[in-house]
């Protein structure tokens, strides 16, 4: 592996730590991220020349905290400096190595809480998330959501100008107001989840990548927030989720529905990891909205077979669900787990109530459940118009070749 291979691995990996740790300094992740990529130049410069370090990570963190200490000394003077950001600066030795994981975790946790404040959009969050903390460049970002790299790149800009505008502290907020930034967090999170696993548009049912840095990010807010229960919440559902990945689209990339996923092909160690966070969930004694939306997930994963599914609990935990986070999509899973557990005409009855409403008007599976709710019913032409209005609905092209095929009665059911 070439030096500038190297680099770019390390970096990747690196980038959210070091941009944190620089930020933690200069209390700007706009300029904190400028810091790392000054320091990335550097290492460019000049690791051809005396190799790769042995501990190349702590090389690009140390330096970028030099970086970021510099900056301060030549805007203001350092005493100044010294009184808002504490004496800890003074007296904190910028060595080579990193003064320990617990120093850069924290870091790393301020930054996250910092991409995700309520005070910027869903849009702007999702995509600073990716950036700062994700480490994926905006022309990857873009392709993932399928939306112009420059309107990425202005998201971005606009968000750390927003930040800095309102003057966000770069800090882990305690009390009432983590509860109240948490959620911000773990919705971003899930949000970049759901994209990679049900792509809202293009031509691919999956986007692998985009599941893998959610649930890395779940993970890593699991093991710096080890008494957050919904934080376990969320980890269990993502792994749950993603132990499906495999599973859930055939050889051509066409999806296959739950009832004909081949669960040999689930990952267990993934589903294993996804229960041990479930339990880390119930140890604060309640569950919140991630965790029983895991615990849902976890009933699936405990069926051998589709019919072996426990629905009675499904549906009473997305009765449970909808008590403590109501949503007519909640209300809708529902539905086809009263469907299941209860008989057809009982979901549809719940489906139909939601017809009524305009929550769901343009939300393609409304009519798919519809439509396969009548279809087990054998109201055949009736299913077939319900899933032609789904399809016309979807954006995604394997969504929409699935509900055509279901329509004409030649496609997976």
């Amino acid at each position: 592996m070439t030096v500038h291979s190297t680099l770019d691995t390390v970096f990747r990996m690196e980038s959210p730590r070091i941009i944190a740790a620089a930020a933690r300094i200069v209390r700007d992740v706009g300029i904190a991220e400028e810091i790392a990529q000054d320091t990335l130049v550097a290492a460019l410069e000049q690791w051809p020349a005396t190799g790769v370090p042995d501990r190349p990570g702590a090389w690009l963190t140390a330096a970028a905290k030099n970086r970021a200490v510099d900056l301060v000394r030549r805007r203001e003077t350092y005493a100044r400096k010294l009184a808002e950001a504490g004496r800890e600066l003074a007296e904190e030795s910028y060595d080579p190595e990193p003064s320990g994981p617990g120093d850069i975790d924290d870091d790393l946790l301020r930054l996250i809480f910092t991409a995700c404040h309520p005070v910027l959009s869903a849009e702007a969050r999702t995509a600073l998330t990716l950036r700062l903390v994700g480490g994926l460049r905006t022309d990857e970002i873009a392709r993932a959501f399928l939306v112009p790299e420059p309107t990425v790149a202005q998201r971005i800009v606009r968000a750390k100008r927003t930040l800095a505008k309102a003057g966000v502290e770069f800090e882990v907020p305690y009390g009432e107001e983590r509860a109240a930034r948490l959620g911000s967090v773990l919705d971003v999170i899930y949000l970049i989840f759901n994209e990679g696993y049900a792509a809202t548009a293009g031509d691919d049912l999956l986007r692998p990548a985009l599941c893998e840095d959610a649930l890395r990010l779940a993970r890593v807010l699991a093991g710096l927030m080890p008494k957050e229960g919904e934080v376990h919440g969320l980890a269990a559902l993502l792994e749950i989720q993603a132990s499906r990945t495999a599973a859930r689209t055939g050889p051509d990339g066409e999806p296959v529905l739950l009832a004909d996923q081949n669960r040999s092909r689930w990952n267990r160690l993934m589903i294993l990891r996804g229960f041990a966070s479930l339990e880390r969930a119930a140890e604060g004694g309640t569950y919140g909205p991630y965790a029983l939306q895991a615990a849902i997930a976890a009933c699936h994963a405990k069926a051998l077979t589709y019919e072996e599914t426990d629905w009675r609990t499904i549906a009473a935990l997305y009765g449970r669900l909808a008590a403590v986070a109501p949503s007519p999509v909640v209300e809708l899973n529902r539905a086809v787990a009263v469907s299941m557990a209860e008989g057809p005409e009982a979901g549809l009855a719940l489906v139909d109530a939601l017809s009524d409403g305009p929550a769901l008007a343009g939300y393609h599976l409304l009519p798919s459940v519809r439509g396969d709710l009548l279809a087990r019913l054998g109201r055949s032409e009736e299913a077939r118009a319900e899933f032609e209005r789904a399809a016309a609905l979807t954006r995604n092209e394997r969504e929409r070749e699935l509900l055509l095929g279901r329509a004409r009665g030649t496609g997976v059911q």
